[in-house]
């Protein structure tokens, strides 16, 4: 797999006071330490012997042909404890400090999606479970563990299942980390990554979540070929400001860098009238990832992906 990596500890998770925690990015990121659950916690399956934690440096698709995917079943979502690992809370992963969700219910976020494959099959995830990428799995930042989520591709209108168990990416731009057959069926592999929205399932009421946006299996009124589904807009998001004038002054700041189209556009957000600055649309989550760092430079806060249809 190229231009693709992911964090994880190089250690063994008995090591460690807190649970494994995990990571995909379109660019091969540095490793990050791991964060997540108690130190009485099992060990991680046995590394070879002077490779670290894990028996590959860079993580791929399979050694070998991989099993029929189209015979591997969704998960079906049902209420579960939270695992005694990988929900401490607040914890914090190179330097950021993230809130486990008391509730995935009504979580609902757009954002990019990556993936995780060979290099961690077998290995513990944040709850302790052994990663299976022919399972339909995920990692995320801050919905608890376990859970289960609908992530529909923005690209191409095709949603899955998935039950997240694990934690990460912790990596700029990135919302949720897929497993091998998730990001097969999504049509995120073999591309590496895709704007996706993620949306919590309510296990007791399974039957009350939404349709996924823009379904590609739409057909057309003649009802022979699948309506096109519209490729999303993507920004980076500057900052959200309740003056119009503190927004002005980041747009221009924005737009002395020369780093692209820069606007202000004013949304409803819990009532109240708030002003994004944003640099786009963008071209592509590549071009996100090149101008990121550059933003992040003004000192004007965090950048973040934003996605509209």
């Amino acid at each position: 797999m190229t231009r693709h990596g992911r964090y994880r500890s190089a250690l063994p998770a008995a090591a460690f006071a807190l649970a494994a925690l995990g990571g995909c990015a379109h660019h091969p990121p540095a490793r990050a330490p791991s964060a997540g659950a108690a130190s009485a916690a099992p060990p991680s399956a046995t590394p070879k012997a002077g490779t670290g934690r894990y028996a590959q440096d860079r993580d791929s698709t399979p050694d070998g042909p991989p099993p029929d995917l189209s015979r591997i079943p969704e998960p079906a979502p049902k209420a579960e404890p939270p695992s005694q690992y990988g929900n401490k809370s607040p914890y914090t992963v190179l330097g950021e400090t993230y809130r486990v969700l008391p509730s995935a219910k009504g979580y609902v976020e757009r954002g990019i999606a990556s993936w995780y494959g060979n290099k961690f099959h077998g290995y513990t995830t944040s709850t302790f479970e052994k990663y299976d990428m022919y399972a339909y799995s995920a990692a995320h930042k801050t919905l608890p563990l376990p859970s289960y989520a609908r992530v529909t591709n923005l690209e191409n209108g095709h949603s899955v299942t998935v039950r997240v168990n694990d934690r990460g990416p912790f990596v700029a731009n990135r919302v949720i980390d897929l497993s091998y057959v998730a990001a097969v069926k999504l049509g995120v592999w073999p591309k590496g990554t895709a704007m996706v929205e993620v949306r919590a399932i309510d296990p007791a009421h399974p039957e009350q979540e939404p349709a996924p946006p823009a379904a590609v299996s739409a057909r057309t009124a003649a009802g022979t070929a699948p309506a096109k589904t519209p490729k999303p807009a993507l920004y980076l998001q500057v900052g959200a400001y309740a003056e119009r004038a503190n927004a002005e002054r980041a747009a221009a700041a924005m737009r002395a860098a020369h780093l692209g189209d820069v606007r202000v556009v004013s949304a409803q957000v819990g009532g109240k009238t708030v002003q994004r600055v944003r640099l786009g649309p963008l071209a592509d989550v590549d071009e996100a990832d090149r101008l990121t760092p550059k933003v992040r430079a003004l000192g004007l806060g965090e950048p973040r992906v934003a996605i509209d249809d």
